[in-house]
């Protein structure tokens, strides 16, 4: 008995599906990545650090801001006083849910003393959070040579 077998064609890929599928996930990925760099604050101009990284971690974020006459504080969007930002930290950080414990992200602006800046680094501390980061934009140059 003899049987009639067919000869089997070579399996093909087809490459237009494949690159369609490749597409949309390149683009859900950049505007997953996009959507993950977002500061809650307010605009300040940040110092420069050539160390500086993209945090992408949420936090709670901290800025201030110098008026000239006085320095401004944020918590996200809210405006607190050095006064009650130590209690407010402390509510954020009973709200929070998650077992560790909560980053303290801190934007000051350029022009903000440093003695300004330790006495909200310390509110902070007085809060019960530990994890505090001050935040820069990233250089390529630091340290830049005086004009002579």
């Amino acid at each position: 008995m003899k049987l009639n077998h067919k000869p089997l064609s070579p399996a093909r890929i087809e490459m237009m599906p494949l690159i369609d599928v490749v597409f949309l996930l390149l683009i859900f990925f950049i505007y997953a990545m996009l959507s993950m760099a977002v500061h809650h604050g307010q605009v300040v101009d940040l110092p420069s650090s050539s160390s500086a990284a993209l945090e992408t971690q949420e936090a709670i974020s901290v800025t201030i801001q110098d008026n000239g006459s006085e320095v401004l504080l944020f918590i996200a969007e809210e405006s607190v006083s050095l006064a009650v930002l130590v209690e407010r930290l402390r509510d954020i950080k009973l709200a929070t849910k998650s077992t560790k414990e909560p980053e303290v992200q801190i934007f000051a602006d350029k022009s903000v003393s440093y003695q300004e800046l330790f006495k909200v680094m310390d509110s902070v501390k007085e809060a019960g959070l530990s994890k505090i980061s001050l935040q820069a934009v990233a250089s390529k140059q630091v340290y830049e040579t005086p004009a002579k």
